[in-house]
């Protein structure tokens, strides 16, 4: 007899009912860390000296630290790379991790929420304006169908920016 259930939970995603398996891609992740670690820390080594300024007076300046954490990741970065490259050589196996690629366009989607709300307060240089969208987008995107949560939430945004802004005089 064959048992296999189209609806088994361990084989089927709530969302649409296709197979699990379809959605997953499998990354070998020591090397794929390493590169980025390493592209991330160069690319910081290259737009340093234009973003951070150098004072002749100070002995530690503002590049110090980032400097320092930079030079840290890159080399830590390429030991990763080393150590893997070293595996394929040798032909031994490779640390795979195996990702959801539903999972994580779900949490693109949540960064781009907040992406959007940075740009909208920091455009229109008004907080409450980035709060409302960031707020009615969480509630939209979660598939809230209670009216009073939309309207608690609005509230609270905006009661929360009033306070920071004519009370204690915190210009956003």
């Amino acid at each position: 007899m064959n048992n296999t259930n189209k609806f088994d939970p361990e084989m089927v995603s709530p969302d649409d009912q296709e197979p699990r398996e379809e959605r997953m891609i499998r990354i070998p992740i020591n090397l794929t860390a390493g590169i980025a670690a390493v592209l991330f820390s160069a690319f910081i080594f290259i737009v340093m000296p234009v973003q951070v300024i150098v004072s002749e007076k100070d002995v530690v300046d503002g590049r110090a630290f980032p400097t320092l954490l930079m030079a840290v990741m890159l080399l830590c970065g390429a030991a990763l790379i080393v150590k893997d490259l070293y595996k394929i050589l040798r032909k031994e196996p490779l640390e795979w991790k195996t990702i959801n690629v539903h999972t994580e366009l779900k949490a693109l989607v949540l960064f781009g929420i907040l992406f959007v709300t940075y740009l909208l307060a920091k455009l229109t240089d008004l907080f409450a304006i980035g709060a409302v969208f960031c707020c009615v987008s969480f509630l939209l995107y979660f598939k809230c169908r209670k009216k009073s949560y939309y309207v608690i939430t609005l509230v609270v945004a905006v009661a929360i920016w009033a306070v920071f802004r004519f009370v204690l005089n915190v210009d956003f």
